[in-house]
């Protein structure tokens, strides 16, 4: 069975794409302006971080099933409305979360950590070579293992990281929320 390739899908997450670089390395770049290394280290590990909690929920959402949402749903628990709204569209949350936000991450953490060794070769004296060295295999030891755990939690807890994700896209979406009759009622 052949599936319809959807170029508006494809030209609009490589639009989102670029857009969300720029701001990451905007904001990599203001931060890391004159930053001690305490505060470069921080916005690493954001980024690593990052880069490991969007690869897990891309994985949750093309791993999980409907059906308990469906329920959950039906029951009006917070957050259900919006998690069944991600498994179904699972394939392009994945790719935001996996390609767009994980790569992305992944990209401007390395670029920081580019900064940092060449920050930490300079106020050392220290080898080049060694500093990247140690630096880039730090970040990508943390990164590594980080998605590998992500994705062994994301497989075996779907539902659950689903739902969480659901329940925070239900607090910047109240209208979408299944208690938004009874808030309706209540304001009248």
């Amino acid at each position: 069975m052949k599936h319809k390739t959807n170029f508006r899908w494809i030209i609009s997450i490589t639009l989102i794409s670029i857009v969300t670089s720029m701001i990451f390395s905007l904001v990599s770049s203001e931060i890391l302006r004159g930053a001690g290394y305490l505060i470069a280290f921080l916005l690493l590990a954001v980024f690593i971080l990052l880069g490991i909690v969007f690869d897990m929920l891309g994985v949750a959402v093309t791993s999980a099933r409907e059906a308990p949402f469906h329920s959950m749903a039906s029951h009006k628990e917070k957050g259900a409305r919006e998690a069944l709204n991600l498994v179904r569209k699972s394939e392009r949350v994945s790719s935001i979360c996996n390609d767009v936000v994980g790569d992305i991450s992944g990209i401007v953490s390395g670029a920081t950590a580019a900064v940092i060794a060449a920050n930490l070769t300079k106020d050392l004296s220290a080898s080049v070579v060694l500093t990247s060295l140690l630096v880039t295999g730090l970040v990508a030891g943390l990164t590594i293992g980080g998605k590998a755990l992500g994705k062994t939690a994301a497989i075996n807890s779907d539902t659950r990281i689903v739902l969480i994700a659901g329940k925070i896209i239900s607090v910047f979406h109240p209208a979408r929320s299944g208690n938004n009759k009874k808030r309706n009622k209540v304001e009248k």
